[in-house]
């Protein structure tokens, strides 16, 4: 998948779209030598929206980019740095993550047939997005073990409804055993989460849910889904038709309280 060749003119649409949301959910949009610093001050706790954007290869050292993000994020819990190109990213990798810091390389990926092929016939229902806390909560715990989320869900669902989310769901007896979350903005769309139940799974379930939430997005110019490029999730991605657009990298320390 990675060795797949990338359009350019994609990628930028892709990094367009995501730097489009955090413009809109961030009130501190400041410029920096190699990027822009973002800080959503009601939302101090929802990482995606405090951090530091590098946003070309800064020929700077891990220490280097540390003491900046200690400077451009004081007063949070986090630190976080993302990299909008991860071939910039990855000679760093060992260095952030010798310090504790998490790194994740994450591909971003557009839909380009349609429809997608069949799969499992299961009922997926759109539901209210309280509908599948339980779920998401489930979720954090399986990724964040040792994190206490604090004022993270509350952020996290604020911001969606900002965003109009249409949460779709899969339920057995009468339980949410999983979803997926669907955001738009004019033409374009974004698959933000799509998550099955770990006793759950295998069962197709993951796949129904990627499904409705293409079959819900409809007719747009692009609809966008992001995969940990290390994991298995984005051949699923690439089965219903979505295509490799645009690899970036993430560096984040978590509070104290985390393992790592």
């Amino acid at each position: 998948m990675s060795a797949t060749p990338i359009d350019g003119d994609v990628a930028a649409r892709a990094r367009d779209w995501h730097h489009g949301l955090q413009a809109v959910v961030c009130d501190v949009v400041e410029p920096w030598a190699h990027g822009t610093v973002l800080r959503a001050t009601g939302y101090p706790s929802y990482y995606d929206f405090n951090l530091v954007r590098v946003e070309d290869d800064p020929g700077m050292s891990v220490a280097a980019l540390m003491r900046f993000a200690d400077e451009a994020l004081a007063g949070l819990v986090h630190r976080r740095v993302d990299f909008d190109l991860a071939a910039a990213a990855e000679p760093l990798r060992p260095g952030f993550e010798a310090e504790g810091w998490r790194a994740e390389r994450l591909l971003w990926m557009r839909h380009e047939t349609a429809p997608p092929p069949a799969g499992p016939d299961l009922a997926v229902e759109e539901v209210h997005y309280d509908a599948v806390h339980e779920l998401r909560a489930i979720w954090d715990r399986e990724d964040f073990p040792d994190v206490d989320p604090g004022d993270y869900p509350a952020h996290a669902r604020e911001v969606a409804m900002r965003r109009h989310a249409q949460v779709l769901a899969v339920r057995e007896r009468g339980e949410a055993v999983a979803f997926a979350q669907l955001e738009r903005d004019g033409a374009a769309a974004e698959i933000t989460q799509v998550y099955v139940h770990p006793e759950h799974r295998g069962g197709g379930r993951g796949t129904a849910m990627t499904r409705a939430a293409i079959e819900a997005a409809g007719d747009l110019d692009d609809l966008w889904i992001v995969a940990d490029d290390e994991d298995r999730p984005k051949q699923l991605y690439a089965r219903l038709g979505f295509r490799p657009a645009w690899t970036t990298m993430e560096f984040q320390r978590l509070p104290a309280s985390a393992s790592w």
